[in-house]
């Protein structure tokens, strides 16, 4: 099987970059920004104009070795996809919660997901915002941001709100 590519995004991009580089079936992790109107855009520009990027994480991953649908069941249990445009003390536009799909079968699982996110109340009884959108132009971070907490030697910022109960898929 050829490798693939997911895109997510949990807030602050250097906490998924730690939980998605060691899966196993991982072959490379990236951290940049996508969803938004401003061709090549800066970290400073993200964070302090109105560009509608989202800071995001993209995943090339080998699915002989993990699925899509593994990486789904993580996106959602590693960041609170209940808060709009937030997750901790980060706030604002470019921390919000999204899904970008790359074709349709992905479309499908991550719908299929939030459907089972929502039912089964992971998150409690306040409705999911993470939007589902397909899968925009990436402009990869600056260097300094890319495996920034690895480079850091620490293996988190700060940490996620846990669910009220772990999803499994």
């Amino acid at each position: 099987m050829s490798p693939q590519v997911a895109t997510f995004a949990m807030g602050c991009f250097w906490q998924p970059d730690e939980f998605f580089r060691t899966v196993p079936g991982v072959l490379k992790t990236e951290v940049g920004y996508t969803g938004g109107r401003v061709k090549n855009p800066t970290y400073k520009q993200v964070s302090y104009t109105d560009t509608g990027h989202a800071e995001g994480i993209n995943i090339t991953f080998d699915p002989s070795k993990v699925s899509y649908r593994k990486l789904l069941e993580l996106f959602w249990n590693n960041h609170d996809p209940t808060t709009l445009n937030r997750q901790g003390p980060d706030r604002g536009e470019q921390y919000r919660s999204a899904i970008f799909t790359h074709g349709p079968e992905q479309d499908k699982e991550a719908r299929e997901t939030l459907k089972i996110v929502s039912e089964e109340k992971i998150w409690g009884d306040e409705p999911i915002v993470t939007q589902i959108v397909e899968a925009q132009e990436w402009w990869p971070a600056e260097e300094y941001h890319q495996k920034y907490l690895q480079k850091a030697g620490v293996s988190e910022c700060h940490l996620p709100t846990p669910p009220k109960k772990k999803l499994k898929l």
